[in-house]
């Protein structure tokens, strides 16, 4: 199991069985999970300067204030974890939006657990200094 302690994730998701998934599949890892049921709350976290995350996972149509917006949001605040984009609703210029927005990776629901731990790894473990994202 991968060992990401220390870490904190934040996941933006207003549906229950969604952010339970999340929450299980995170909790072995031993990161620290801060959850937010809608985009406003996320946005006013990071805004203020009283969060730091490590990574986030972004659901696109979360209430009040959505995906891509809290991602705009979060770069405007100078912050440079990655954001990962999951949604059901695939569209060609809701993709271009994200990356514009400063999304670093698009993911179409379900995402399964494997995906979920090819994320952790790629960006939340160390790497040799020459080895290169994918």
């Amino acid at each position: 199991m991968l060992n990401i302690t220390g870490k904190r994730i934040a996941i933006v998701e207003d549906d229950i069985a969604s952010l339970k998934y999340y929450e299980t599949l995170l909790k072995e890892t031993g990161a620290e999970i801060i959850t937010y049921r809608n985009g406003k709350k996320f946005v006013e976290s990071v805004t203020t300067g009283r969060e730091h995350f490590d990574l986030v996972f972004m659901d696109f149509l979360v209430p009040l204030v959505n995906g891509i917006e809290c991602t705009r949001a979060f770069r405007q605040a100078n912050r440079s974890a990655p954001v990962i984009l999951i949604t059901a609703y695939y569209s060609e210029q809701t993709k271009n939006e994200a990356y514009i927005a400063g999304c670093t990776e698009y993911n179409l629901k379900p995402v399964f657990p494997e995906k979920i731990y090819q994320i952790l790894e790629k960006y939340l473990t160390p790497r040799p200094a020459y080895q290169m994202y994918d």
